[in-house]
């Protein structure tokens, strides 16, 4: 409970909370036993079983409900006299403007993708609203302050980029089990499953078929009078035999890199093993559909088994085959899900059985599942120490207590006695195009690429816009709107397809682009440098935006104590946020202070089990991202005086 000077200055206040997940449900119950009076929430969500474990105001009989409605129903049961508001809805929806935002005293935000976390935090800087943003993984977790013309912003620290890998990895020379789940699931999941029309990269090879007659069909079509049974191995043969086969006729490819054995089902499996495969009678007790399990018709129980080669070519064709008798109305418009549990099993075969022949080690359905659905295993506790953290901050902000305003990152194991870390907020970054209008630089085939380019991987995936305006001087070149009419739509859609130098207002080198998002009020200079070539594996985009830097700093007393009275060290380590485990990039590094190198060493285990003092990386899931690293050349950051 707050004291009765926090107390008063809680009185009166609003505050929004922006997701009502594994965090969310933590900061709610905080909120209301902490004495806040006025509570909003906004969250998409449905609940789901797999969130009963630690969203605990979540009950079975709530599954399919709204996360918002349901957390409101049930902390009101034990405060009853305070006010909470739900939105089962999506915080980016138009009605969650400049103006809605400006209500309220603060933001807590408790989400769990970059895209929404950018998206609240430009819309906090419009409206000059306090934001407190959280994360969590595992046992790491974090908490940080940002407030307009106080603190750096969300945004002020570029976000490295999502990992990719190069289409050629994926489905020629893969050389780790991620990059076998990747082709699974991304390939050919959507190949057999998903949009027929989409493009696919198993098209590779799928004229090259086993003979003449058949090299005017489509080969992953069933075709008349095939038996599922007969289908299934045809796929088999096809992706795990025959295409293995047309790879290792590239000799050159193989100089270097171990040759990889083609799988084809009569080896693995005999013909009367097939046949018998699996037992459907176990999936018809169940109405649920995603809960069809090609391991319930087998009577293989335990996820963490690691299958054999045989296992594996069981589960895959039984998989294919309940799809198809089960769930044949799905076949077209289904997505991989990792709470799909057909799918996740599929997935795994495909992967080990792509893996098996690639030398590569196999993993458990349990370890497939993480993988493909990039999922670290949240921790209830550390969700409500996040949340407890929150709710300090927040209360700090509400008695404009700037002066002790912490970023606090909590710790898997105890540093100097410490589990929680707290860092000094770091002042805003001048090259920060979010909060210091900073202009960008594109380097740009502009005799090349398309406005569509542009804007879906520059506007759109970069820099976060999704209802952009686009203007070279005072040409309007592209706009995105409910009020736009007919013939507006019809020339913008033209513009798209254009190139950039044959647009009305030709786009070249040397121009600049202003490039605005009303909704967010957030308006973006680019200049613009055409560059005719580029690294196809390196920069896939065929463009590469740069300018948005690390900011500069300047030391501080390093022996100052701080937050809860711990002394500070010599030691210091890079901090960076995002949402999956990626790659630190190379280049400048932020300081923070005085979380020893000790602490960098904890971080590392939720990486990918590698250790490296210059690359720590770490998943903040509901969830933000840390990344600790050390680098002896890194500036020293300039800190709130």
């Amino acid at each position: 409970m707050a004291s009765q000077q926090q107390f008063s200055a809680l009185k009166g206040k609003k505050v929004l909370m922006v997701g009502a997940g594994g965090i969310g449900c933590e900061l709610l119950k905080t909120l209301a036993l902490s004495g806040f009076q006025d509570i909003h929430i906004i969250d998409m969500d449905t609940i789901e079983v797999s969130n009963l474990n630690r969203q605990f105001l979540f009950r079975q009989s709530h599954v399919g409900q709204s996360k918002a409605k349901v957390a409101r129903e049930a902390v009101l049961k034990f405060r009853p006299h305070i006010k909470i508001t739900p939105y089962h809805a999506n915080v980016k929806d138009p009605d969650f403007n400049v103006d809605f935002f400006k209500q309220f005293n603060v933001v807590l935000n408790g989400l769990d993708n970059l895209d929404a976390r950018r998206h609240v935090n430009r819309l906090c800087l419009a409206a000059e609203v306090p934001l407190v943003e959280s994360g969590t993984t595992g046992f790491l977790g974090q908490v940080t302050v940002h407030v307009k013309g106080r603190t750096e912003c969300y945004e002020c620290q570029p976000k490295p980029a999502p990992k990719t890998y190069p289409v050629c990895t994926i489905t020629s020379t893969p050389s780790k089990f991620v990059h076998c789940i990747v082709w699974a699931k991304d390939l050919l999941f959507a190949k057999l499953f998903g949009d027929k029309n989409q493009e696919n990269d198993l098209n590779v090879h799928s004229s090259d078929v086993a003979s003449s007659s058949e090299k005017a069909e489509y080969v992953f079509e069933r075709r008349k009078d095939e038996d599922i049974d007969q289908y299934g191995r045809r796929i088999y043969d096809h992706v795990f035999g025959y295409n293995i086969e047309v790879a290792l006729s590239n000799e050159e490819t193989w100089k270097n890199r171990t040759r990889p054995k083609p799988i084809y089902s009569s080896d693995v499996l005999p013909n009367g093993l097939v046949q018998q495969n699996g037992n459907l009678d176990k999936n018809c007790a169940t109405d649920d559909l995603s809960s069809v399990s090609a391991m319930a018709s087998l009577g293989m129980k335990n996820p963490q088994d690691i299958w054999s080669l045989m296992e594996n070519s069981r589960i895959f064709l039984e998989a294919f085959k309940l799809f198809f008798m089960k769930r044949e109305k799905e076949i077209g418009n289904l997505t991989f899900d990792k709470d799909d549990q057909l799918a996740v099993e599929f997935v795994t075969a495909a992967a080990n059985i792509r893996a098996s022949s690639f030398d590569i080690p196999l993993k458990s359905l349990f370890e497939a599942k993480g993988i493909a659905g990039n999922i670290v295993h949240a921790v209830a506790t550390t969700n409500a120490i996040i949340a407890g953290l929150i709710v300090t901050e927040a209360i700090k902000v509400l008695q404009s207590d700037t002066k002790n305003y912490r970023m606090t990152y909590c710790l898997e194991h105890p540093t100097r006695k410490m589990l929680l870390m707290p860092v000094e907020p770091f002042e805003a970054n001048k090259s920060c195009y979010v909060c210091s209008e900073t202009p960008l630089k594109l380097e740009i085939n502009t005799r090349r690429a398309k406005l569509r380019d542009f804007v879906e991987k520059i506007v759109k995936a970069k820099l976060g816009m999704y209802f952009p305006l686009i203007m070279h001087g005072s040409a309007l070149l592209y706009e995105v709107g409910d009020d736009l009419d007919e013939d507006m739509v019809a020339n913008y859609a033209a513009n798209l397809e254009k190139v950039l130098s044959e647009l009305p207002s030709p786009i070249t080198s040397g121009i600049t682009v202003t490039v605005e998002d009303m909704k967010q009020e957030l308006t973006c200079n680019i200049n613009i440098k055409h560059r005719e070539e580029f690294d196809e594996e390196k920069e896939p985009d065929g463009m590469l935006l740069s300018g948005w830097t690390r900011a500069s700093s300047v030391e501080k007393d390093d022996n100052k104590p701080i937050g809860n009275g711990g002394s500070t060290s010599n030691a210091s380590v890079e901090v960076e946020k995002n949402d999956e485990i990626r790659t630190v990039p190379s280049g400048k590094k932020r300081k923070v202070r005085e979380v020893p190198m000790a602490a960098a060493q904890d971080f590392s285990n939720a990486a990918d089990g590698t250790r490296n003092h210059n690359e720590l990386e770490v998943i903040v899931d509901e969830d933000d991202f840390l990344m600790l690293g050390q680098d002896p050349g890194i500036n020293k950051k300039k800190r709130l005086q």
